[in-house]
């Protein structure tokens, strides 16, 4: 186990006054033990202890030949896997759990009284992994980086008539012609009005003249996620959907000059909302302004109205304003940045400049 991540989370759990902790979301076991497996339907949790007696549990058909530094309890699918566990929980202390551990494991273990009490401790492993060490600092940047290479790539993709979705289905190639594992979510392609939707999934409608054409889009690299959204216009753009550009990049923009530590999240979102507000496009902003990334492409933790929390170095999020004007144009730009001692780094460097193509 990566020993230093372990007592960054066992002194944030100690700070909650808790002094064990049931962690059973894959990608935290991975941040903490070097060990991916999707357990599907089975039982599997990293048990963190404050008197050091850490334990993994993992079924029998997941192989874990190296050591990975904690003491592995294995079970076989006809054994009662959370009934195990309670064996080794402090039945008299309170348990933190994991907030997306299945009900079915939950509801088991009150039944067999495994601990005093249980509360949702996630964020002591959350908080932990959202700010980033050296390491994973390089590796978003390479991931960024190549996300940058693989969205100059797809320009080439876009020719009259081409659809949506055939568009989409070169991407994978091209991602991993540049070295990238794969996707770290299913591309969106959106043409024309379908950019209107903020979350459209490609289809079968042609390129068009006069379209925009939006791109969403981001690989994989080392294990950690890369996002970024750039929109363009085919061939020729109407003043009003020029227009609209230029104002979602101002707030892209504003909202980047404003991320230094300290700084709250809402403050963030406010930067770039109060851009699209003034141009009387409020309320054609629909969603937050964005959301936290790394083994995840959505990590816990949002740039949002709702989000008081000051941002900390080596934190890593989106900023991705947009305006969508329903059966016309939806416009969003998108870069990923990371925290500095001073300010912020900004992850992509595709330009955002207004650009034809075709």
């Amino acid at each position: 186990m990566n020993q230093k991540r372990v007592e960054n989370v066992l002194r944030r759990l100690e700070a909650r006054g808790l002094s064990q902790i049931m962690i059973s979301d894959p990608y935290s076991i991975f941040y903490l033990t070097g060990r991916y497996i999707d357990p599907g339907e089975r039982f599997f949790a990293l048990y963190l202890s404050s008197d050091g007696n850490h334990r993994l549990f993992i079924n029998n058909l997941f192989t874990v030949p190296e050591d990975l530094g904690v003491m592995k309890i294995r079970f076989s699918d006809s054994q009662d896997a959370a009934a195990l566990f309670c064996g080794y929980v402090d039945h008299d202390a309170v348990l933190g759990v994991d907030k997306n551990l299945p009900a079915r494991f939950l509801l088991r273990m009150m039944e067999l009284n495994a601990a005093k009490d249980y509360v949702n401790a996630s964020d002591c492993v959350d908080l932990v992994r959202s700010c980033k060490d050296e390491q994973e600092r390089e590796r978003m940047r390479e991931a960024s980086r190549l996300n940058d290479l693989a969205m100059g790539r797809f320009l080439d993709l876009v020719k009259p008539g081409v659809t949506e979705e055939e568009a989409a289905l070169q991407m994978g190639p091209i991602y991993r012609s540049l070295g990238a594992e794969g996707y770290s979510f299913e591309p969106l392609v959106a043409f024309g009005r379908n950019a209107a939707d903020g979350h459209h999934a490609p289809d079968g409608t042609p390129l068009r003249e006069g379209d925009c054409v939006l791109f969403d889009v981001g690989c994989r690299k080392d294990g950690y996620c890369s996002d970024m959204t750039r929109t363009f216009f085919f061939r020729r753009a109407s003043e009003r959907s020029r227009q609209v550009y230029e104002i979602v990049r101002k707030a892209n923009e504003a909202a980047e000059e404003a991320v230094r530590p300290g700084v709250r999240f809402c403050d963030i979102d406010k930067a770039a909302r109060g851009v699209i507000e003034r141009a009387g496009f409020g309320p054609n902003f629909t969603h937050r302004l964005g959301h936290s990334i790394g083994l995840e492409v959505h990590e816990p933790g949002d740039v949002s109205g709702s989000h008081s929390d000051p941002v900390q170095p080596g934190m890593t999020f989106s900023i991705e304003p947009g305006v969508y004007l329903e059966g016309e144009v939806g416009v969003r730009i998108e870069d990923l940045v990371l925290v500095t001692e001073t300010g912020c780094e900004i992850l992509n460097r595709f330009p955002k400049t207004l650009k034809m193509i075709g």
